[in-house]
């Protein structure tokens, strides 16, 4: 008999097959918690898309954007494409959707029409399609 069981023992502390149950349920509960929580974080980093413009020249008809994205490889994503005017407000628009691929980090150069004159031109955010 350890020292443990012979305090237990002497003190009347005894575990019952309900506390014991109790106490598998919640461990198993906090458990299968603590999964979910890991298996949403992984799955929500599977069809993230990073860009980035790096970057734009100015004409009367437009503003065309250089930029890169990083993808998972072999999906396909839309990109939405902005000129601003030096207010920011938008003077221009496109949605370019690009096919699905072998590589992870692609770079594009894109002309989006105008209907004002801009002074910038940028990626607003892109998608997984």
């Amino acid at each position: 008999m350890t020292t443990s069981d012979t305090l237990d023992e002497r003190y009347g502390r005894v575990r019952t097959p309900r506390q014991t149950w109790t106490r598998a349920i919640v461990i198993a509960v906090a458990a299968v918690i603590i999964g979910g929580f890991a298996w949403i974080t992984v799955a929500s980093t599977l069809d993230d898309v990073q860009a980035e413009g790096t970057a734009y020249t100015i004409d009367d008809s437009g503003v065309t954007v250089s930029f890169q994205i990083s993808i998972p490889a072999g999906r396909s994503v839309a990109c939405a494409l902005e000129a601003q005017d030096e207010e920011h407000g938008v003077v221009g628009f496109r949605v370019v959707e690009i096919p699905a691929a072998d590589q992870h980090t692609r770079a594009f150069r894109e002309t989006i029409p105008t209907v004002a004159p801009a002074t910038t031109g940028l990626v607003n955010s892109c998608w997984v399609t």
